[in-house]
């Protein structure tokens, strides 16, 4: 993995590309996960959490888990970079510049995640570095989601604060 100086834009645009690195570890997502995110967030939709009406009902033949569960995944998931930043104040979650649901995830599936740099920016405090995430269900070759992840590399001196 290649240090990069997060204040060095057109170093850091170097690893900018339109290929994904490899694979994270994976994870399980269990019907007690699906469950505890449901209860945490209110949504208790019976297509992620009534496993016996899914069964009956649901076109997937079973449970899924929530979008936003695999969202809040992503840490679990960190997948592999080439380039690790340094020289910089902080990061901060800035944001995502898209988020797409494109398949539904089985409870009891095993997902990844791999990521590709997508875009570097100047931005008035630090450096902006937006990554493409896609976390796939199993083997399969087609997202679940994709994802792009904005961070923040702040500058020294420079402040999360608008």
């Amino acid at each position: 993995m290649h240090e990069v100086d997060v204040r060095d834009v057109e170093t850091l645009a170097g690893f900018v590309t339109g290929e994904f690195g490899p694979w994270s570890q994976p994870v399980t997502v269990t019907q007690e996960m699906i469950d505890r995110f449901a209860d945490l967030t209110g949504d208790r939709q019976w297509i992620h959490v009534d496993v016996e009406r899914a069964r009956r009902e649901s076109p997937f033949g079973g449970t899924v888990a929530h979008g936003f569960l695999l969202l809040s995944l992503l840490p679990a998931l960190s997948a592999p970079r080439a380039w690790q930043p340094v020289h910089y104040a902080s990061a901060v979650n800035f944001g995502s510049g898209g988020l797409r649901f494109l398949a539904p995830v089985p409870a009891g599936s095993r997902i990844r995640a791999r990521q590709r740099l997508k875009r570097v920016e100047r931005h008035r405090r630090g450096t902006l570095v937006t990554s493409e995430i896609a976390i796939h269900a199993g083997d399969s070759d087609k997202p679940a989601l994709l994802y792009d992840l904005q961070v923040l590399y702040l500058h020294s001196g420079a402040t999360g604060q608008s």
